[in-house]
């Protein structure tokens, strides 16, 4: 059975691991991402010398605006050095004819999803990233809806407030969950800002300030799913990111769309609700998803 190192890059940490044709993962490491080019890219060949004679080939997840049939990324989201970099080239001028595939950080976590996770036998359906902005990717008749820039499901650009000005008007912003972490933890003067696990502790326990400011988060998520919702028609969407991992997440999200059919009538009775779940995979979607990219590619 053919072995794949599937590498994860973020703007934090670089996880790579070992994953085999069926999508088990075998190991799982990580290293901290360095923040220059050239520095980059020594650790990503490092990560590949000393995985390359147990695997078939090599996929990667990577934040910007990937074209996944040449392998060049552009922008690079919280990477901006890695603009035009071509992944593809770099690793086979290095490495030999190896099969290389690159994908987009959001929709490496649909692809996860799709081929191993809750939307898996959901033909028309999406997955949604909560984490610094708000990634995603769509699935139409179970393929990856690119666009014709590389650019379908960057939900962060999508407007939903035109009474703020500049980018605090944008999903990206003010659907952040480490925006909402944060305004959460300064609201009730904790030690650490980005402590989601305090957060979270206060949540549970009903407090009247952290709670008014999540649940008004996650409306704005509800609001987000039924805008796509009213223009591809999907049956399920995915909640991925960290804060997935906390069941009130999910749970407020449907109780806020529920409020929201409750409000618009005609909404309700238009539009078919989709189910909104929480993702399966966690901190290794993009392993996944960067991998099942790859084997569609290869036609496997």
């Amino acid at each position: 059975m053919r072995n794949y190192l599937s590498i994860d890059i973020g703007g934090t940490n670089l996880k790579y691991g070992l994953i085999d044709h069926s999508g088990s993962l075998l190991f799982k490491q990580q290293v901290t991402t360095p923040t220059e080019k050239s520095a980059f890219v020594a650790e990503l060949k490092k990560i590949i010398a000393n995985n390359r004679s147990k695997v078939f080939g090599v996929a990667i997840s990577v934040p910007g605006q990937v074209d996944s049939q040449t392998g060049i990324v552009y922008h690079g989201g919280s990477l901006p050095f890695l603009d035009r970099l071509n992944f593809q080239q770099l690793i086979q001028s290095a490495f030999g004819e190896l099969p290389v595939g690159v994908e987009n950080d959001g929709k490496a976590g649909a692809l996860a999803e799709l081929w191993l996770g809750v939307l898996q036998g959901q033909p028309n359906s999406a997955a949604i990233i909560l984490g610094t902005g708000v990634g995603g990717g769509i699935i139409l008749n179970n393929q990856l809806l690119s666009g014709s820039h590389f650019q379908a499901g960057e939900l962060s650009f999508m407007v939903n407030n035109y009474q703020l000005a500049g980018e605090d008007k944008l999903v990206g912003m003010n659907c952040s969950a480490v925006e909402m972490i944060e305004k959460i933890a300064i609201k009730l003067n904790l030690a650490d800002k980005k402590d989601g696990i305090a957060v979270f502790e206060k949540l549970s326990q009903q407090q009247p300030l952290a709670w008014k400011i999540f649940r008004a988060y996650c409306q704005r998520v509800a609001y987000l799913i039924l805008n796509v919702q009213s223009v591809v028609d999907l049956t399920t969407y995915a909640i991925g990111g960290g804060i997935s991992s906390q069941p009130l997440v999910v749970k407020t999200i449907n109780e806020e769309y529920d409020k929201i059919l409750l409000e618009l009538p005609l909404v309700k009775e238009t539009l078919t609700r989709p189910q909104i779940k929480k993702a399966k995979f966690e901190n290794s979607a993009n392993l996944y998803g960067a991998l099942y990219s790859l084997l569609q590619r290869l036609d496997y």
